[in-house]
């Protein structure tokens, strides 16, 4: 039987600070949050997803490794983008429309759900109720 992959189960970050990034990605993103407790909190992601926040002594830097967020439109990736510039002083990568690292380094892209790439969410029933219609059409 072949394997089928039915999605991402969850994103792992580190921080230094496990409840100070959940207030973070709580007020950026409106995370609510699952549990937390010995150094470690978890945000629901979307319906079936959560952000795993680890604590540690010492932070890794990287060049590469990222996760990527999907919000409604254009309109919530603008709303996010003027918090994190002007209520974090968080510099934007200047060649996406949001991509950012947080205050701990982690390199974090915001999509919106108007993406014509993004045609395989039309079954997460989160978009359907959104009534997202993508412009692409198949031939």
């Amino acid at each position: 039987m072949a394997v089928q992959v039915y999605g991402c189960n969850h994103v792992a970050i580190e921080v230094t600070d496990a409840k100070k990034a959940a207030r973070f990605y709580q007020d950026v993103f409106g995370l609510k949050m699952l549990r937390g407790g010995e150094g470690a909190v978890w945000c629901k992601l979307g319906e079936h997803q959560f952000l795993a926040i680890f604590e540690v002594e010492t932070l890794q830097p990287d060049r590469t490794k990222h996760f990527g967020l999907m919000v409604r439109d254009a309109e919530q990736i603008k709303e996010i983008r003027c918090k994190l510039v002007k209520k974090y002083k968080l510099k934007l990568h200047p060649d996406f429309r949001c991509d950012f690292r947080d205050p701990w380094g982690n390199r974090v892209q915001v999509g919106d759900l108007s993406d014509e790439s993004l045609v395989w969410l039309l079954p997460y029933r989160e978009v359907q109720k959104a009534g997202v219609v993508l412009a692409y059409k198949r031939k």
